[in-house]
């Protein structure tokens, strides 16, 4: 028995070794293959990504490599199985890739170039040839168009295609013809989605009515952009009173060269008194380039005086002290003026002297009342005159009713009818106003809706009475006459932003540029004030402390302010003029090494451009301060107090239209990261990275 347990013994250890083998050969080739799949995945998976083929999914069975996906078209598939067969054998692959069925052919994107200048009117682009109903075909457009260009023949650039308008075509179409028919010289590109609109206007006043009227037309759903620019204008006579009297000082008229002189008169015209908003024009025609210096002069020359005036009419300057005037002062006045004085220059000057019983009774005067009612009284020449004078006047104030009570006198001075004329045609430019003519005076009284009027005036007559002539120009300005009193300046809306981010926190998500949902209110009153403003160049501007790295500070500003920028795009505004900035912590206005400090730097700026290029040294910009959070704080920063000294609208730091220009300049003071967010639809739901 024993010998056979021990055969037996033999056979099964033989039988356990061969088990044994086979389970460690079968581990072997399982681990070989699995190391095989692994490699070969990886391998395909790198080398796809790295073209960028983000659609297809790659996984492995033993030696089988197995694609499935949704390819664009079947080039894409075709050039994916070649790809991978470059990298293992063609016959492990196994193509499970789907290809995207052909879409439908799209209807090709519909707009036109409309362009009209003094002489002809162009038409170019592509429009459908069937419009929607009530729109404009080839032959409607083209025919209105024409009747623009005073029937000169229009070349023939329009191109037709047979598909359906879009959606807000023929809405927009029909704007984009209402807007060429009201600019004179304009270029205008219309799309479904756009109307943008670049033209050049007469005047500022112009200007301003061209925006508020197209904006008040603007089709709903259509998104308006405008660059519209007023050149300057050639004022003759080149003018410029400065009045100082009982009322203090003041200018009646006053013009400017370059955004510089006008600046530097403005800064002489504050040194000596003079408060508020004060219209200077800024324009050509100036008889020397030193016209900056030589107003300056003047005006320092007329506060020492303490009570007179002076007149610049090209290079003619009359000099009129008051009678309460010392003659020592007055001779030396005069003395320091004429030699300080540009020699292109001529300057006469006067001591008025007092009032006197025997000066003569010679008068005449004109009331126009609001009502419409103009009546003419006092002396004549002659009858001619008298007949010269009612023709006039019934031409000055067209409309009005003229009453004339003239009585003649042969004994009146040389020049009473030019100086009669000149005084109708000044009292024409107020909305109702009295005129007194003497033989040593001319004098405009009233109220205008206009702040350019007095300006007006004033160079009418000085250039009609000649140099050294007395003339007075006591015009008031009423807003409620004014027809665009209604519409804010860039700065009153640059103001009102102020106002907003300092009364109310704007917050941001911790760590990131994601504008909370509880700034959603701030950020719809903002954009309800900017939608109300005119075209403006402004830029947001972001900030932090330095806390960080100053590179992922950087980024950081730049994100939040780009953040703020598309969240007023989602709600309408008009950012054709605005920039998005990021100056990181490089603009500290606090001490960043307390927690109110840090707390100060991090914020949102609005600042308008002009304002910001034009101040000089000493002068802040217009802004907004804002808030925002650096990285792994709270998210939530209160705003710095607003600033209460803005400047006004004419005040040295706004900078004046400069021609036909259509670009923007849109240089930051440091070289910051600057991205602009061009105007675009409106996308459904673009809450500009609001939390829901």
């Amino acid at each position: 028995m024993l010998p056979r347990i021990a055969k037996l013994s033999s056979t099964t250890l033989a039988l356990l070794a061969f088990i044994l083998a086979a389970a460690l050969m079968v581990s072997v080739a399982f681990g070989a293959a699995k190391i095989i799949e692994a490699r070969t995945l990886k391998v395909v998976s790198a080398n796809l990504a790295e073209a960028g083929i983000d659609w297809v999914t790659v996984t492995t069975d033993g030696l089988q490599v197995r694609l499935t996906g949704t390819a664009p078209n079947e080039a894409a598939r075709f050039r994916v199985v070649n790809r991978v067969g470059t990298l293992i054998d063609a016959s492990r692959i196994r193509d499970g890739l789907d290809v995207t069925p052909t879409s439908a052919i799209e209807a090709p994107k519909f707009s036109v170039e409309m362009l009209r200048t003094e002489d002809e009117v162009q038409l170019s682009g592509l429009i459908p040839e069937k419009p929607g109903e009530g729109g404009m075909d080839e032959a409607t457009l083209a025919a209105a168009a024409a009747a623009l260009a005073q029937g000169t023949e229009l070349p023939d650039m329009l191109e037709t295609a047979d598909y359906p308008a879009p959606e807000g075509w023929d809405a927009a179409l029909a704007f984009g013809l209402k807007a060429l028919e009201r600019l004179d010289l304009s270029k205008v590109s219309v799309t479904a989605e756009r109307v943008e609109v670049k033209a050049i206007t007469d005047s500022a006043e112009a200007k301003r009515r061209a925006e508020a009227d197209l904006r008040r037309m603007a089709p709903e759903g259509v998104q308006l952009v405008l660059d519209i620019s007023a050149p300057r204008p050639v004022i003759t006579p080149f003018t410029l009173r400065f009045v100082v009297d009982a009322e203090g000082p003041r200018f009646d008229s006053c013009s400017a060269d370059t955004d510089r002189a006008r600046s530097q008169i403005l800064r002489v015209a504050t040194s000596v008194g003079v408060t508020g908003s004060t219209v200077c024009q800024v324009g050509l025609g100036t008889p020397t380039p030193r016209w900056a210096e030589a107003v300056s002069l003047g005006i320092r020359a007329v506060a020492e005086l303490g009570s007179g005036s002076i007149t610049f009419s090209d290079a003619d300057v009359t000099l009129l002290a008051g009678s309460d005037v010392p003659q020592a002062t007055f001779d030396k006045v005069v003395g320091d003026l004429e030699t300080g004085l540009p020699d292109v220059f001529s300057l006469t000057s006067t001591l008025e002297k007092k009032e006197t019983s025997a000066q003569g009774p010679a008068e005449f005067t004109a009331v126009f009342s609001d009502a419409g009612r103009v009546e003419l009284r006092g002396r004549l020449t002659d009858e001619m005159q008298r007949q010269a004078v009612d023709a006039f006047a019934r031409s000055a104030f067209a409309g009005a009713e003229v009453l004339t009570a003239t009585r003649v006198d042969p004994g009146l001075p040389d020049g009473w009818a030019v100086r009669v004329l000149a005084g109708l045609k000044a009292l024409a430019q107020v909305n109702n106003g009295r005129l007194l003519v003497r033989a040593d005076l001319v004098e405009v009284t009233g109220v205008t809706g206009s702040t350019e009027t007095r300006g007006r005036i004033t160079q009418i007559l000085s250039e009609a009475l000649g140099q050294g002539q007395t003339f007075k120009v006591n015009v008031r300005y009423d807003e409620a006459l004014d027809p665009l009193a209604a519409l804010p300046t860039p700065e009153e809306c640059a103001a009102d932003v102020n106002g907003v981010i300092a009364r109310t926190k704007i917050t941001f998500t911790p760590s990131s540029a994601e504008i909370a949902a509880t700034a959603r209110p701030v950020l719809d009153e903002l954009a309800k004030i900017l939608t109300n403003c005119p075209a403006m160049q402004m830029e947001i501007a972001g900030h932090t402390d330095s806390q960080g790295s100053e590179g992922g500070n950087l980024a950081l500003s730049q994100a939040r302010a780009e953040a703020v920028l598309l969240a007023l795009q989602g709600r309408r505004v008009d950012v054709s003029g605005m920039t998005a900035v990021g100056y990181g912590e490089a603009q500290p206005i606090a001490d960043n090494g307390s927690e109110a400090g840090r707390e100060a730097n991090r914020r949102i700026e609005f600042v308008l451009k002009g304002a910001q290029e034009a101040a000089g040294p000493g002068d802040a910009p217009v802004e907004a301060a804002g808030d925002r959070t650096p990285p792994g704080d709270s998210g939530v920063a209160t705003a710095p107090a607003a600033r209460a000294d803005a400047p006004p609208a004419d005040s040295p730091a706004v900078a004046a239209a400069t021609g036909p220009d259509f670009s923007s300049d849109t240089s930051p003071s440091v070289a910051p990261t600057e991205k602009t967010i061009a105007p675009k639809p409106r996308p459904e739901g673009l809450t500009a990275k609001e939390s829901p």
